[in-house]
């Protein structure tokens, strides 16, 4: 289990935001420098069709920043920490756009064939938010913890699957805070594994045991990212 941060650039109708403004940006040596960050993510919009969901915009740019102990990502987004002016750094580079972040507790699970430890991008992610709130929150998690993953794992051509809940660290970052019930992702070789994998059977499923959820009301969320690795993880 780690401890994650998730920024996120607001989407837009230009291109201001992308790989290369990341990298002109210099955000991988900036993290790599942080103490305590052990993995750090950059995903940009890709194209995949949900047969059961109409297509919605994506943030222009989502990071998802990991740390091993959740008092070093307290540091790292603290007052005086140096995650303020890197997600200044961010907005800046995408065109001023709004930036948004959550601090979530994140899950990872085993999966039949996970992508290599060697991988460094891109490859495609599902990212999904449950915006809630839960008329139980803790019930919800527990449903969903209890019987989605299991499913999730059967999906084919599935690298890697994360599930994400909120913590309510202590962080002083510019922009928006959010608290969404919960984050999820998925992620394949390619937009066409994703999309090979929400036509198929183990998809219907999940759908059907999306109906079983308890009550819980809010938006929810499906964006196919591009994705690729800006800091690696340790050892």
């Amino acid at each position: 289990m780690d401890f994650s941060l998730f920024l996120e650039i607001s989407a837009g109708a230009d291109a201001a935001c992308t790989r290369r403004s990341v990298e002109e940006a210099d955000l991988a040596g900036r993290l790599a420098s942080i103490d305590g960050v052990t993995l750090a993510l950059a995903y940009t919009p890709e194209h995949a069709r949900d047969p059961f969901l109409a297509a919605e915009p994506a943030p222009a740019l989502v990071l998802q920043i990991y740390f091993g102990r959740l008092r070093e990502l307290e540091a790292a987004a603290g007052r005086d920490g140096p995650l303020g002016a890197l997600v200044e750094t961010l907005a800046a580079a995408c065109g001023g756009r709004a930036v948004s972040w959550e601090t979530v507790v994140t899950r990872r699970y085993g999966v039949p064939q996970p992508r290599s430890s060697d991988a460094v991008g891109p490859w495609c992610t599902y990212l999904v938010r449950y915006e809630g709130p839960a008329d139980d929150a803790n019930a919800w998690l527990d449903h969903y913890l209890a019987h989605h993953p299991p499913l999730m794992c059967q999906l084919p051509g599935l690298r890697e699957l994360e599930i994400c809940s909120p913590l309510d660290a202590v962080a002083f970052l510019p922009g928006h805070r959010r608290r969404q019930l919960q984050r999820n992702k998925v992620a394949f070789d390619s937009p066409q594994a994703l999309d090979a994998a929400l036509r198929s059977p183990v998809r219907e499923q999940m759908r059907r045991d999306f109906t079983t959820f308890p009550a819980y009301t809010g938006a929810v969320s499906h964006h196919a990212m591009q994705t690729w690795r800006l800091v690696a993880p340790a050892g």
